[in-house]
């Protein structure tokens, strides 16, 4: 799993072939389309090169195609504004001559001011939950081989649900879910790395929140989704290598979206960042 987690920062580790362009790659997948996630934190990456002694405190980004992971994805950043305190970036994510994706991302000096938070759920800790392999591993064998194959494949996340739906015969619930999130392998302190493997988690299990009240699982391969659009807020500095509780909500689903939202608290009730995310949810019953 450590190797995972490597391969995640290489991942990560873009190619510049220009002032402003980068290069970065997709892992072998027998997936049709790159993960959301990557693509969020390889922007954010190509967007930190570009700047210097802020750090990002949010990011907006929408989906435009779907990513070829056969070939590379160029992006290309726009250096929007250098302010005494605040620099803006935007960069555009390209396959075959055409967008894939944008994000605009904003850094700040670090400095002191008003603070208040929410409060994180009580939920049980960490170490007292199956890990998300664990409870894969129990169904696979009732599973196609493609998705027992996609199951077994070692994650540089690892994940540990509160209160995991189903993933076969999935029981209505209600558009709420907590999951326990850390890297596999210690990585640093590095701010930016940390936030850009952040975003990169954050894609993870946030779609599925706006379909739990409908009883229906991407297993079953009648569930189209996939994401639309991404913010993230980033609150306070933390560490990737600790657990940390990823709480979500659906206030909304309608015409085919479903709007989702997440707070990311340390395990001890540090609110550290908050996600928002749209996305497409088709049944083909």
């Amino acid at each position: 799993m450590a190797d995972a987690v490597e391969d995640l920062i290489q991942l990560l580790n873009l190619e510049q072939i220009e002032v402003n362009l980068f290069r970065g790659h997709s892992p072998d997948s027998s997936w049709q389309r790159v993960f959301g996630g990557q693509v969020i934190g390889q922007a954010l990456v190509a967007a930190y090169r570009t700047v210097e002694d802020r750090v990002c405190h949010s990011l907006h980004a929408y989906f435009i195609r779907p990513g070829d992971p056969k070939i590379p994805i160029v992006y290309e950043v726009d250096r929007s504004r250098d302010g005494k305190s605040f620099t803006t970036r935007r960069v555009v994510a390209i396959q075959h001559g055409k967008q894939i994706f944008n994000l605009a991302a904003s850094f700040q000096t670090p400095e002191q001011g008003f603070e208040h938070q929410a409060t994180m759920p009580d939920v049980p800790m960490p170490e007292d939950l199956p890990s998300e392999r664990e409870l894969r591993k129990a169904i696979e064998s009732q599973l196609p081989e493609a998705i027992q194959k996609h199951f077994a494949r070692p994650r540089p996340i690892e994940i540990r649900p509160v209160n995991p739906q189903h993933y076969i015969d999935p029981a209505p619930m209600e558009p709420v879910q907590h999951v326990w999130v850390r890297a596999r392998k210690e990585i640093g302190n590095d701010i930016a790395l940390n936030q850009c493997i952040l975003a990169y988690a954050s894609d993870m299990t946030l779609l599925d929140t706006c379909v739990r009240p409908h009883g229906v699982s991407w297993v079953s391969g009648k569930l189209q989704s996939a994401s639309l659009d991404h913010a993230m807020w980033f609150h306070q500095p933390f560490s990737i290598n600790e657990w940390m509780l990823y709480t979500q909500d659906s206030p909304s689903a309608s015409g085919a979206r479903g709007l989702n939202r997440g707070s990311i608290y340390t395990r001890d009730g540090r609110l550290v960042a908050s996600v928002a995310q749209e996305g497409l949810i088709r049944y083909h019953g």
